[in-house]
């Protein structure tokens, strides 16, 4: 008999990183928390959108041009909408992504899904404390554009932990938001196409790639013994 040929320390070494990666990252996010997330900031847009037209005859483009006087009475219920958007969204993300983590047998909060979170958690409240004071301090029409950047920002920092189409989607809102700059009157409608469109387009294509049943990346679940 001749002797089993010895492994290819190159195939050795490619599926030794294969399985580091798969254990730093967190794999299990689910395409359908970020096509609910987009739904519920359509809904914040048009919840807005009313409320700031039933108050001001120009709506949006009233209040970014308005007083500080004004702004801040409009504040309160900026902030209890956005409140309201944010836990919703997080809800969402929570019932999904804890659903995919179950089914592919893992755990929602472990090392990468933490070292996630706060890859995420530091630009984003970065981010929101500085368009409040965008807000207060009279350039309210970068409010928007602002958010957008600092969002992308967080899922670039974010997408080393997670899948790549994350990075994709922080390039795509750091792109709205500059292009946002350029056209602060239409702030709702940039909020609209990143937050609420740019998710629901990249929560589809996540979810027909990894977990539609039949999909190239759906992980297989262990026979069960008789």
């Amino acid at each position: 008999m001749k002797p089993a040929a010895s492994p290819d320390p190159i195939t050795q070494l490619t599926e030794i990183r294969a399985i580091m990666e798969r254990s730093s990252r967190f794999l299990s996010l689910s395409g359908l928390s970020g096509v609910g997330a987009g739904v519920v900031a359509l809904a914040g847009v048009a919840v807005g959108h009313f409320y700031l037209q039933s108050h001001y005859s120009d709506g949006y483009l009233q209040l970014m041009q308005g007083t500080a006087q004004e702004r801040r009475a409009a504040l309160p219920f900026l902030l209890l909408l956005a409140g309201v958007m944010i836990g919703l969204a997080l809800l969402v993300a929570f019932y999904f992504t804890h659903r995919r983590t179950h089914n592919d047998g893992k755990k929602l909060w472990s090392a990468p899904g933490r070292r996630l979170a706060v890859a995420l958690a530091v630009p984003l409240v970065a981010g929101g404390l500085f368009c409040l004071r965008l807000y207060l301090g009279g350039d309210a029409a970068m409010v928007v554009p602002g958010l957008l950047l600092f969002y992308g920002l967080a899922l670039l920092n974010a997408s080393k932990y997670t899948l790549d189409e994350i990075r994709w989607l922080g390039l795509t809102q750091i792109g709205l938001g500059l292009v946002a700059v350029l056209h602060p009157g239409w702030g709702l409608l940039y909020f609209a196409l990143g937050f609420g469109l740019g998710h629901i387009g990249y929560g589809l294509l996540m979810y027909n790639r990894y977990e539609r049943p039949g999909a190239a990346g759906t992980s297989a679940k262990p026979a069960v013994s008789p």
